[in-house]
């Protein structure tokens, strides 16, 4: 067992020595390990101090988050039949255990017997916020029902927790499944040549001829924004929109137990559904509020989507003729960019040789390096996971101190999820010597390297790397001492504040300058191709609001107000909904929710707290408006947000945090200013 890598937590992962094999006995003896300190505080003699009881408790789990994290990881991003197996056993046996925390009547006993002591009453701060967040999430886990309550309430999140494996599974399964070959080159007109290098490339990893087109991001929005045939579009929209929704991948019956289990753990907690359950310890506080915060931007939203709607029509019909008949989904991306080539004189094709991968990550360094005070450098002869992983440190521009390191992993592959996400390996805390360092990492699926060339990468690619940091520098910049309440360990609505408000530096001509050059010739990024990259933020931005209303809204709905005794499957349940908000008929086998991770890839995840996207950007908008008044390369406002925002993790209440910074409550006009959404 000693020879075990996930046994022993160490800074640097040994990505390279660890094997399926490895990951039950592991998994066994760390399980062991965590009972055996919860066991410990339990039978702690008095005193109970915070650091026999709460610091105790805030660690005890540490080794085993660090190694299930990894196993996690490492499934989601080169998974094997093997590592799929044996994730598949343990998964239900670690989710029985963190079940189980929140269950112990001795040490939810232990607990609250420290809250009452002298010590307890008397503390103040973060460590006073910490004991009462710690109290009410084991009140909300079901710390007091009863024995039959308590062992139901356990079953329930180890079945949630295999449901949500096997969701993600198939989705993935289903995404690699589909696959498009295409020998005619004539059938690749509209399409740009990097897409059509990329497909090129492609079909020569699997060795047949021609060009190879997949529903993995790149290859699917190229395909549907500029691929000019039209029964091609449809047949990548329609396998894109029905993935995981038959055969063996069908995920229709998985997401029917998901929510009948979701609302029967909120209903055994005392809660009226599922999303006052997960949002009552966020900024909305409950369901209502985050569905009545959408339909008022559903409200404001509405009339400007009508003429966006009404104008794409009207375009369209004239560029046909009539002949293509009704607009149809696989139709509106492809013609939504033609429109913006027709009214802008803009093609989002010309930015990407500005924006070579390489270039963009040094920049976004540089930017957070003048606003945050830090310094990001590469780090070489690291273990990794793939050899396209690379390695970075931060250390702190004035003392030096190292802050965090952190992996980036940003092509796509079959082995990989969709998507793009953070995730954190290791939270640092105060010691002897100074603060430990953080560990995390950054994922993305971004368009990889061609013919020689360096990835160059599209705007949206861009944002996406920027929010993702912003995530990341969440994590590695806290200087909270608690663990728990440590980082990204925020309100789910407030944890997208500091990743959405990155993506702001992504159109700012300061700070373009400093990394948009042109890959061959080093031009910086013209003064005419900035502008209209800048009127493009506002073109179509009601329809790109509607979108997240849509999704919101059929996620609040399903956790709220969905009863298959009278609204019958979830999937036609969802369609029905998505149409209110699509301008086109949805094709008899759409079946988006079927794929959609964000909501049931977890037993929790974005599952009731979709709505916390626009619920941030209206904090993000709000707040990068005071850059925008003080200089948004303002050293001054860039550390007052990292100490006010970054550095304090969970440490007060997300309104508080925000009013340090803001000096005020946030404006909600400010986001619908920003998208040209007024009258």
């Amino acid at each position: 067992m000693s020879a075990n890598p996930l046994l022993h937590p160490r800074f640097e992962i040994p990505f390279d020595q660890i094997q399926a094999a490895h990951v039950e006995p592991a998994m066994e003896e760390l399980i062991d390990r965590a009972q055996n300190c919860i066991r410990l505080i339990i039978e702690q003699p008095d005193p109970r101090t915070w650091d026999n009881t709460m610091a105790q408790y805030d660690v005890a789990t540490e080794d085993l988050d660090w190694a299930i994290t990894i196993v996690r990881h490492l499934e989601g991003v080169v998974t094997t039949p093997e590592l799929r197996a044996v994730v598949n056993i343990v998964q239900p046996k670690v989710s029985a255990f963190y079940s189980s925390i929140s269950l112990n009547d001795g040490l939810y006993r232990a607990l609250k017997d420290y809250a009452a002591s002298e010590e307890g009453r008397q503390l103040t701060g973060v460590r006073k916020r910490y004991v009462e967040k710690t109290l009410e999430s084991f009140q909300r886990a079901g710390a007091e029902l009863a024995l039959l309550g308590k062992a139901r309430l356990a079953a329930i999140d180890v079945e949630l927790s295999r449901l949500t494996m096997k969701f993600s599974e198939n989705v993935l399964d289903a995404t690699n499944d589909f696959e498009l070959i295409v020998t005619d080159e004539n059938q690749l007109a509209g399409l740009p040549p990097s897409a059509i290098a990329a497909a090129k490339q492609s079909a020569e990893s699997k060795g047949v001829s021609g060009w190879r087109f997949t529903l993995q991001a790149p290859s699917f929005t190229a395909v549907t924004s500029y691929l000019a045939d039209r029964p091609i579009r449809e047949k990548v929209v329609r396998a894109f929109y029905s993935r995981a929704s038959s055969g063996d991948r069908d995920n229709r019956p998985i997401i029917a137990s998901i929510l009948e289990l979701r609302r029967e753990k909120a209903t055994l907690l005392g809660f009226r559904n599922f999303a006052d359950m997960v949002i009552v310890d966020r900024m909305a506080k409950t369901g209502d509020t985050a569905l009545g915060f959408i339909t008022q931007l559903l409200g404001r939203t509405r009339p400007f989507v009508n003429k966006e709607n009404s104008d794409l029509e009207a375009f369209r019909t004239k560029l046909t003729q009539g002949a293509e008949g009704a607009m149809q989904l696989w139709d509106v991306s492809y013609f939504a960019e033609k429109l913006r080539l027709d009214q802008l004189d803009f093609d989002e094709e010309e930015l990407r040789p500005y924006f070579p991968l390489p270039q963009v990550l040094e920049g976004m360094f540089q930017i957070c390096g003048k606003l945050f005070g830090i310094q990001v450098t590469r780090t070489e002869n690291v273990p990794v996971w793939h050899p396209e992983v690379q390695c970075y440190t931060i250390h702190d521009q004035t003392s030096g101190e190292l802050l965090g390191s952190f992996y980036a992993d940003l092509f796509p592959r079959e082995t990989k999820r969709g998507g793009a996400w953070m995730d954190a390996f290791a939270t640092g805390r105060p010691g002897n010597t100074g603060w430990t360092p953080h560990l995390g990492l950054i994922c993305g699926n971004m368009t990889p390297p061609l013919d020689g060339k360096p990835a160059l990468l599209t705007h949206r690619d861009v944002e996406t790397l920027f929010h993702e940091f912003g995530h990341l520098l969440h994590h590695c910049l806290t200087r909270v001492e608690v663990r728990g309440l440590a980082g990204t360990n925020v309100a789910w609505d407030f944890v997208e504040l500091p990743s959405q408000i990155l993506e702001n530096w992504c159109t700012e001509e300061s700070a373009l300058d400093i990394f948009a050059r042109h890959y061959e010739t080093s031009e910086r990024l013209p003064a005419t191709l900035l502008a209209k990259l800048q009127d493009s933020k506002k073109f179509r931005a009601a329809s790109v609001m509607m979108r997240q209303i849509c999704f919101a809204t059929v996620d609040l709905s399903l956790h709220m107000q969905f009863d298959p005794a009278v609204d019958g499957d979830a999937v036609s349940y969802s369609k029905k909904l998505l149409q209110n908000y699509i301008p086109v008929p949805l094709p008899a086998d759409h079946a988006m929710i079927t794929s959609f991770t964000h909501l049931f890839s977890s037993p929790v995840g974005y599952g009731a707290g979709y709505y916390s996207y626009k619920w941030a950007e209206v904090l993000d908008a709000d707040a990068f408006s005071r850059f925008r008044q003080e200089g948004v390369l303002n050293p001054s406002t860039g550390l007052d947000f990292r100490h006010q925002i970054l550095a304090k993790g969970n440490s007060e209440d997300p309104i508080q945090l925000y009013q340090g910074f803001m000096g005020r409550q946030p404006d909600p006009e400010a986001m619908l200013v920003r998208l040209g959404l007024v009258p």
